[in-house]
């Protein structure tokens, strides 16, 4: 059985694709455990089906399987995701955008640190932004309507100015929080989301209402309410590119942006109407549809 299955979801980003998998196996290629990538793709029309087999075909390794399926239609992330969990076999899955470009992962130590804590239901690592600077999509607090107050009211800049204050207004991004150093968060991003396929399976995989965006958030927190512990740790670090399949033409851009709200609505209606009130719940929603208007 495969210590590691990796699913990589792709749509239209060919170049960045291939990328992404000659970086994936020059990370894998020595070592000593037997991995398996799965990758899925949505429907490309820029010939990254062809690349796809080409490299399955020019990268035959005694210790990486590489499997791929090809979806007929654009099925979304969380669909497209689960159906690499359906053939996956691996102990653990990572879940790995196409356009994140592994750097520096020290595999063995990260699975000795989910056999040291049984209770760690997921871990990230340091993914970086081209400049450099942290993808703080990456290192998130759950979106509850303080968090997304202080985060759209702009209050968690000002505490950048002033860092006594993060703790009450950075929660959107647990800004207060040493991104030096390993700690607990309350979500990652799904572009580098590594997880034990049994924590998986209980979870039964991503919740396919949404589209794409709000998958992540949703997965981390039922896993939390399961009582797992989710983990950043910056020993780590992943290139990710980022909207390398959202922004080709005014259409997508459109479309984007209205799966980005969409997955808003769908989070909090689940999540969190039933703990505030009426008047609460009717103001988020406005100002939710009004921010998808602008």
């Amino acid at each position: 059985m495969p210590k590691l299955s990796i699913i990589i979801l792709s749509f239209n980003t060919k170049e960045i694709t291939r990328k992404c998998l000659d970086a994936l196996i020059s990370s894998l290629k020595k070592s000593s455990f037997l991995s398996q990538i799965i990758v899925v793709d949505n429907a490309s029309t820029d010939g990254s089906t062809d690349m796809i087999k080409e490299f399955k075909k020019n990268n035959t390794l005694e210790n990486v399987q590489i499997s791929s399926i090809f979806n007929l239609q654009n099925e979304g992330y969380p669909k497209g995701n689960n159906r690499g969990i359906h053939n996956a076999t691996g102990e653990y899955i990572l879940f790995l955008n196409s356009d994140a470009i592994i750097n520096k992962i020290n595999w063995k130590k990260i699975f000795n640190y989910f056999d040291k804590h049984k209770k760690v239901g997921a871990l990230t690592v340091r993914l970086e932004l081209p400049s450099g600077q942290i993808d703080l999509a990456s290192h998130r607090g759950f979106p509850t309507v303080w968090n997304s107050f202080c985060y759209f009211a702009k209050l968690e800049e000002l505490a950048n100015l002033f860092p006594f204050l993060k703790r009450f207004f950075g929660g959107y991004h647990l800004t207060h929080k040493d991104l030096r150093t390993i700690h607990g968060i309350d979500s990652p991003s799904g572009a580098f989301l590594l997880s034990p396929k049994k924590v998986i399976n209980e979870l039964v995989g991503f919740d396919e209402t949404y589209f794409m965006y709000g998958e992540d958030l949703d997965l981390s927190y039922r896993m939390k309410e399961l009582g797992y512990k989710i983990i950043y740790d910056p020993c780590h670090t992943v290139t990710h590119l980022k909207y390398q399949s959202s922004t080709h033409n005014r259409d997508i851009k459109r479309k984007t942006k209205e799966y980005y709200y969409n997955a808003m609505r769908i989070f909090y209606k689940k999540h969190y109407d039933d703990e505030n009130n009426w008047f609460i719940n009717q103001l988020v929603y406005f100002f939710i549809n009004l921010k998808s208007r602008i």
